[in-house]
């Protein structure tokens, strides 16, 4: 071959092939492979036909075929594979070379890889994409984090192909150190599970409730996405309500009610866990996922339980104008908990995140992309100390004005039986986290009352722990922990 490869890809399945084909369009020359070498053949065949891409069957040839120093961008199943095919690739690479994991890995894995391949002064870059194969075709989100020496190198290829702003801003910038980049895509995956869990209760309050057919609920999703609530979410859920099947009706009426997820989201609300951050809007919506999977159980609860809705009073029009504010309330906390997030695995990790440039790497080409967060990276870029985006003047003023219209949807969902999991987690996180005082002064008093975990007072200093001998046979040994 007498042109070197600007990068080599391994993994080509529909995301792979697209990721090529895109680096191609931008002028990058790209050399693939595959474990399953027929699918190289038929690449190349196929969609490759007549383009300066080239394949190869075994690792060690697609790597020979690299400049160095040599960039290699694996898409694989998470897990065990990208470990396998890491170790796979090893013996044929040098120090300075650089690997790129852009497959949903969790971010604890990538922490563990950079460490590994950093002893063998291999460069590795955790990369989230997200956009899914139209994205990944014509212009995905790109979210990559690890080996900061690395990111000159392949910044041009990332940013090439990523998509890009009406401004012409690519949505792809280095996000932090280790696992950043695929902690970041996991949030947005967490976010992706929140705001689709939103626009179901608005559905299913639009149908239930409000007894609206499929063709009227997608035009209040057309309106809203000409609104506040412009979103690519949105925009979908009008054309899938829209869209009939082979007999003339809806074809989202006959889809079972089941849904299926990967896992993204529950690691989200696995790490807001680890690291004590209430993001209590995502952790509904993974399990409202779970409970949609528990199908026969539902039936038969149905019938024993009764599952009539209740008739409330209400206007259709009005209802619909406060649901619209209910969802960008909602979509506003959904945001500030993964922010709070982000935060959080900042200062434990150590990562220097770069909180408005994640705002603008959604703003086009990733499944969450919308013109609120256009906002967002404002908000961050008048304040990039800003502690919480509630504190920014602009979603201060935002959230009271949805707040009337948020509580209102609430609570007549709650009277009429119509479960809001995620709108109503939503709104009493926000009561909650605006409260100066919460009743865990005595959930504290109840912890050492039991099991002598101790308590601060208001009266006293901070750091100051005292235990009170509630029944008079406690004594006065306290437990040895007060933080899980």
């Amino acid at each position: 071959m007498s042109e070197l490869a600007d990068i080599g890809l391994y993994g080509l399945a529909v995301m792979g092939q697209n990721l090529v084909l895109n680096m191609n369009d931008h002028g990058f020359k790209v050399a693939v492979c595959n474990r399953s070498t027929g699918k190289v053949d038929a690449f190349l065949a196929q969609e490759a036909k007549g383009t300066p891409i080239v394949g190869f069957h075994e690792i060690k040839d697609m790597i020979a075929a690299l400049r160095k120093p040599r960039v290699v961008m694996l898409m694989v199943m998470a897990g065990k594979p990208v470990d396998l095919t890491i170790q796979a690739m090893l013996e044929h690479l040098e120090p300075g070379d650089i690997l790129i994991d852009g497959g949903n890995s969790n971010f604890e894995d990538t922490n563990r890889r950079c460490q590994e391949l950093a002893e063998k002064g291999i460069y590795f870059v955790g990369a989230g994409v997200s956009g899914g194969e139209e994205g990944a075709r014509f212009g995905p989100s790109i979210m990559p984090g690890g080996h900061r020496e690395a990111w000159d190198r392949i910044k041009p290829i990332l940013q090439g192909i990523a998509a890009k702003t009406e401004a012409g801003e690519a949505c792809c910038d280095w996000v932090g150190e280790d696992g950043a980049g695929h902690f970041v895509k996991m949030v947005h995956n967490g976010i992706e599970y929140g705001d689709m869990q939103l626009i179901c209760e608005a559905y299913d309050l639009m149908t239930g409730f409000l007894g609206m057919s499929a063709d009227e609920c997608s035009e209040v999703f057309a309106g809203w996405n000409e609104g506040k609530l412009d979103s690519y979410l949105i925009e979908i859920t009008k054309n899938i309500l829209a869209y009939k099947d082979e007999g003339g009706g809806p074809l989202v009426d006959k889809i079972l009610d089941m849904a299926g997820q990967k896992g993204t989201g529950k690691w989200t609300a696995v790490s807001a866990l680890d690291q004590g951050i209430p993001l209590t809007l995502i952790g509904e919506a993974v399990f409202s996922r779970f409970l949609s999977a528990l199908k026969s159980e539902r039936i038969e609860a149905a019938k024993i339980l009764g599952s009539e809705i209740r008739k409330v009073g209400v206007q259709k029009e009005t209802f619909l104008g406060w649901l619209e504010d209910a969802l960008y309330g909602a979509k506003l906390i959904s945001y500030t908990q993964g922010y709070m997030l982000f935060r959080a695995a900042a200062q434990n990790f150590g990562w220097n995140l770069n909180y408005g440039g994640i705002a603008l790497m959604w703003r086009e080409g990733c499944i969450i992309r919308s013109r609120f967060l256009g906002d967002i990276k404002a908000a961050f870029d008048a304040d990039p100390n800003l502690e919480n985006l509630l504190f920014a003047p602009y979603f201060k003023e935002q959230i009271q004005k949805a707040e009337e219209g948020w509580r209102n949807v609430v609570s007549t969902a709650v009277r009429a039986g119509v479960a809001v999991p995620a709108l109503s987690a939503a709104l009493a996180f926000y009561d909650g986290y605006r409260r100066e005082s919460l009743p865990a002064n005595l959930l504290q008093a109840q912890r050492d009352y039991f099991g002598a975990h101790t308590y601060e007072r208001v009266d006293r200093p901070r750091g100051e722990f005292f235990h009170t001998d509630w029944t008079g046979e406690g004594g006065r040994v306290t437990s040895g922990t007060y933080n899980a």
